[in-house]
Parts: structure tokens; sequence; C-alpha cells
């Protein structure tokens, strides 16, 4: 008799469920593929590949004569990737535990073929804590409830988001990186309050220190502290450091609900570096409002994929490792999303895919 729950894990693209048949009590695996999840991803890389020429493909002739030069790299890392993840939807995801600790060990660059671009130690340290991290939880049990197990917890994860940071100087990837690790822990804890005490404890501070730093150090050298003075009072430096933050809001508002039409943005010719963590503000211009709530609507059901997979994961190893990936995507979203309309200094995190 055939199981009525389909069994997800890694990436939501391959999962396992028992059946078993009348005569024989020997289970038999099925593979479960999310087709839904891979229609979503492969739709917002087909979307970002578009916004991205209709962005780039002026300075691009500018810089390298080529218009389709950002376009056609871009999109060789998107083929390479596909495939790669086809690939690992072939591997059990429990063989990923035995290798979890030598990844989060790992500190080196590599190189990408046929791109020219090689993947930081940020990158790569986020994959080995989405799986170390899920490991280290289901090694220690219900130690991890107790305030011992969820200190230890959160003290790896602190070491790899400073590696990250003592490494590539990257703050917002050690940010993300320690914000992975925080996440998986707050969904397996049995308790709330306390992570949402200090979550705004957090807030608060940040915002209090932020406001002395603004009075105390605004003639400081200090690239991060600039811009969080820069981010207070965005309007004084709208020529120097507030320029790609303040332009990229009269690209918002001049898109107004539909937008002007795509390819006829006229902030991207302004506006620094678009093509990389600004590029929502060419979509918001280019296709409007109703532009940029879709590409919500999409990371919200890429979302709600992976979510869907988690709670139907065979263990809690494979349900921790999709939260990991649920939390990555998430936290790099927010984080952009805020960026591009202010809500916090300019942290140059980009819009996944």
């Amino acid at each position: 008799m055939q199981s009525k729950k389909n069994r997800g894990n890694l990436l939501g693209v391959y999962g396992m469920a028992k059946n078993k048949k009348k005569k024989s009590n020997k289970p038999t695996t099925i593979r479960y593929f999310d087709y839904s999840l891979l229609a979503v991803m492969v739709f917002l890389i087909c979307f970002g590949l578009v916004m991205l020429y209709s962005t780039s493909a002026y300075e691009a002739q500018s810089k390298f004569n080529d218009g389709m030069y950002y376009l056609k790299r871009q999109g060789i890392i998107s083929m390479g990737g596909l495939v790669i993840m086809l690939f690992v939807t072939r591997i059990d995801y429990h063989r990923y535990a035995k290798y979890s600790a030598a990844l989060y060990g790992a500190r080196r660059w590599l190189q990408i073929p046929g791109t020219g671009q090689t993947m930081q130690p940020a990158e790569v340290t986020k994959i080995a804590v989405i799986l170390f991290i899920p490991y280290l939880i289901c090694k220690m049990g219900s130690k991890v409830h107790k305030l011992k197990g969820s200190l230890m917890v959160l003290a790896w994860g602190a070491v790899a988001a400073f590696g990250v940071f003592y490494l590539t100087d990257n703050l917002s990837s050690a940010i993300i990186v320690m914000g992975i690790a925080c996440f998986i822990l707050f969904v397996v804890h049995k308790k709330m309050r306390p992570f949402v005490i200090i979550g705004g404890c957090g807030v608060g501070a940040f915002v209090a220190i932020a406001a002395v730093l603004g009075k105390v150090l605004e003639n400081s050298d200090n690239f991060r502290l600039r811009r969080i003075i820069a981010w207070l009072n965005p309007e004084k430096y709208a020529s120097s450091l507030s320029f790609q933050t303040l332009q990229g809001m009269y690209a918002i508002g001049s898109g107004g609900f539909f937008g002007k039409g795509l390819g006829n943005s006229a902030q991207k010719m302004i506006i620094p570096e678009v093509q990389n963590d600004f590029i929502l503000t060419v979509i918001c211009e280019e296709l409007g409002v109703f532009g940029a709530i879709m590409v919500f609507v999409l990371f919200g059901l890429l979302l709600y994929r992976l979510l869907f997979i988690a709670q139907n994961a065979p263990d809690l190893y494979g349900a921790l490792i999709v939260t990991g990936i649920f939390s990555h995507i998430a936290i790099q979203v927010i984080l952009n999303v805020a960026v591009v309309v202010n809500l916090i200094p300019n942290t140059g995190i980009t819009l996944p895919f």
C-alpha cells in the first residue's frame, strides 16, 4: 500500500517515500521530484537574465564593446548551476554529514571554468554552515534545547562568520552566515521568547549605536561608518556616499505602478553598478510596482516549496538542511530590498537569481 506522504529533501528536488506491496513486506523506494520548485527557479533565472541584459547592455557595450557580456557570463553560470543542481539531486543527502566538518573548514577560492569568476570563501562557508549546523544539532540531540547547547551552536556559527569577515573583509556575507545558523537554531528550538527578546534588543541597539555614531564620528574615514552616516542623512551626501541609494529611489518612484516599459529605464544610465545589488530599482522603473510584486510572489512561491519540503523531510537532518537553504534565500532577499528602499545602510548584497 503506497504511502500518501511525499518525502522531500535537499534543494527540494529529490525525495523518498516507502511503497509497500501487498504481497511483500520489503519496502521499495520511489523518487520524488518537486517540479513546482524547479519551475519557479527556472522562471526566476530566466527573468533575472532578461532584466540583467536590460540593465547592463549599455554599460557592457561601453566597457567591453559587447552589450551581451554580462548576459552571456551570467547565462553560463546559471546553466552550470542547473547542471550541478540536477547532479546533486541524485546524491543521498546523508552522505554530506560525513564531509560537512571538512567543508566547514574550507578557506579557499574556487575558480569557475569559462567565466573568469571565482567562488569566494563566503559562498563555500554558506554551504558548509547549511550542512554542518544541522549535523551538529542532530548529534547534540536534546542538549540543543539547553543554554549550553544553544550557545555551542551559535559559537560555531560565529566562528564561521568571523572567518568570512577576516578572509574577505565582507561584513554583509558574515551577517548572512550568522543569520543562517541563528535561523536553523530558532526553528529547532522549543522556546521562541528568548529569540524574540534578543532580536528586539539587537535591532534597538543597532539603531541607538547608529544614531550615536552618526553624530560623533561624522568625519570618520572608515567606509562602514561612512555608510551608516550616509544612511542616516542621505540628502547631505546626495552627490557622494548616498548617490546610488537616492538615484535608486528616484528610479522606484518614477516607475509608477506599471512602469515605463522593458528597456526604458533612464536611471540605469546613472546608478553605479546597477546590474549588481541595485537591479531591483530598474525592475521597479521598467515594470513598476506591479513587476516588483510579481518578483516577490515568485520568491514567496520558492520559499513556500522549500517550507513544504522541510515539513515532509524523512528526518531532522534533511529538514534542517532545507531550513538552512530557506533562511539563506530569505535573508538575502530581505536585506537587498531593505537596502534598496534605504531601511538599512548599503551592504552590497545582491538579489538572488
